[in-house]
């Protein structure tokens, strides 16, 4: 089934507000909530399930690398830090799971090359991060410095793996661009 860009979109852009406005008020169970309705509505959705779900939790591992490594250091503190202040908190790796499942859709034809998408993560994650924080106290940059770098070489990463992953299933990308 072709899931509608626009509808995705607009459905991961209002798991993210859920995520960081509950966080940001201390929290975690909102960014949960609406990660899981998403993450199963996108499943249940999707061409190739199984290989979406596997997106998700290697975008979560990835989540718990460089998120759980950055709450360790200090050089980040989330808010609503459930299960602990020294892991990445649970909203946050809900929200990659959600963001893995929109690559399939959103994910351009020339961002699902591996140096396009490093290079759209190192910039979109940290600004991800720097807009959870100013706008809604979600995340506190402990280490500005360390942390911004961290997040871009984390996120460029995560997202040349993940794009990788996606063009690894035939017709993975639904976007019209890609065909």
């Amino acid at each position: 089934m072709k899931r509608p860009v626009l509808a995705v979109a607009i459905g991961y852009q209002a798991v993210w507000l859920c995520a960081v406005a509950g966080a940001g008020r201390g929290l975690a169970w909102p960014g949960i909530a609406a990660a899981a309705a998403f993450v199963a509505a996108m499943l249940i959705a999707a061409a190739r399930p199984m290989h979406e779900a596997l997106l998700a939790a290697v975008a979560v591992l990835a989540g718990v690398l460089l998120d759980g490594g950055l709450a360790a250091s200090g050089w980040l503190r989330y808010a609503a830090a459930w299960p602990t202040a020294a892991f990445a908190p649970a909203w946050i790796l809900a929200l990659w799971a959600a963001f893995a499942t929109t690559l399939p859709v959103l994910l351009p034809a020339w961002l699902s090359k591996p140096l396009p998408a490093a290079l759209f993560g190192a910039i979109g994650g940290p600004l991800a991060y720097l807009g959870a924080a100013r706008g809604f106290d979600a995340v506190a940059f402990v280490a500005p410095g360390p942390a911004l770098a961290a997040l871009a070489l984390g996120w460029a990463a995560a997202l040349a793996l993940l794009a990788m992953l996606v063009r690894s299933a035939p017709h993975a990308v639904e976007t019209e661009t890609a065909r």
